[in-house]
């Protein structure tokens, strides 16, 4: 039974399907299937129930079931043993695809990269900025090793980790509007108001909550992706932006200010990435270092 072939059936297993599976893993379906098949012989067992014609899904038989679990054992055993192996290897190299959209967090990525710089010059970071939609799908792909996201995460297909920083939302605007003068927004304060809202925002946005108005009764004029563009837009008087804090620069001659929403709105992120993935040295060693990163802010908020 080869380690390789364990991947692939978990793989299967998380995607509940082999053409997702065959996708994530960059194989041809008749491949993984042909596999998957090789392991069932092997075993002389049925893992998978195949679905009828005109669907795709398949689901675990009670031994592919006992396999699943002792294939995680197995896998996490191996990258235990090949983690502790690479760190005292001097010479890693590789990239690391991140996937994300705007927040401060990212700083905590630099922080982890940074203290891995120095020692591993060679290992190069590749960032992606995009919605919780796009991240999800690239790390399916495989074509991103880590995805920062704001929604619920399917635990039974990714590890996550929480980040103890939190976003505050609140409104981007001119020092000169009215708004300025106030402390914090009320959801009142924008029902009549230009508004320039993200364009990542889903079915479940948290604003469209906290507004308590229906969104077709206000007033958006644009809708970002980037917010540095819409902060341009809003400096020119042209609306409200509705965001994170911390993104745009509001200090010294700028003609921006942001306040906090009121009642008091936060966003929490969690970084995610494949279960059973095998990660390159780099992609491993990096994970290693952004959960020390991780403690350390943990450990400030406490004391804040």
């Amino acid at each position: 039974m080869e380690l390789r072939v364990l991947q692939y059936f978990l793989a299967v297993a998380r995607e509940q399907s082999i053409s997702a599976a065959a996708q994530s893993l960059h194989l041809s379906q008749p491949t993984l299937s042909t596999q998957l098949k090789g392991l069932e012989e092997g075993l002389g067992k049925q893992l998978l129930v195949r679905g009828r014609k005109g669907s795709r899904k398949v689901t675990l038989t009670e031994e592919g079931m006992i396999l699943r679990k002792r294939a995680e054992e197995i896998l996490k055993l191996v990258q235990k043993a090949e983690t502790e192996i690479m760190l005292s290897d001097d010479n890693i190299a590789g990239d690391i695809c991140i996937g994300a959209g705007e927040t401060q967090i990212i700083r905590v990525f630099a922080k982890a990269a940074q203290a891995l710089q120095k020692r591993h010059p060679n290992i190069h970071y590749q960032i992606f900025s995009g919605n919780a939609f796009y991240v999800m799908e690239q790390l399916d792909k495989g074509l991103i090793d880590f995805g920062l996201v704001y929604d619920r995460v399917d635990l039974t297909k990714y590890e996550a980790v929480k980040v103890p920083i939190k976003d505050v939302w609140g409104v981007l605007m001119r020092k000169d509007s009215p708004l300025a003068q106030k402390q914090s927004i009320s959801p009142e304060d924008l029902w009549d108001k230009p508004l320039l809202v993200s364009a990542q925002k889903g079915s479940d946005w948290i604003i469209k909550n906290w507004i308590k108005k229906d969104f077709h009764e206000l007033n958006i004029v644009a809708e970002y992706n980037l917010l540095f563009n819409a902060s341009l837009l809003t400096s020119e008087g042209f609306g409200y932006a509705i965001c994170f804090d911390n993104l745009v620069n509001t200090q010294g001659d700028s003609n921006l200010c942001f306040r906090p929403l009121s009642p008091r709105l936060e966003a929490e992120a969690s970084i995610v990435w494949k279960k059973y993935q095998f990660f390159s040295k780099a992609a491993a060693l990096f994970l290693k270092q952004l959960e020390k990163c991780l403690e350390q802010e943990k450990e400030t908020a406490q004391k804040e």
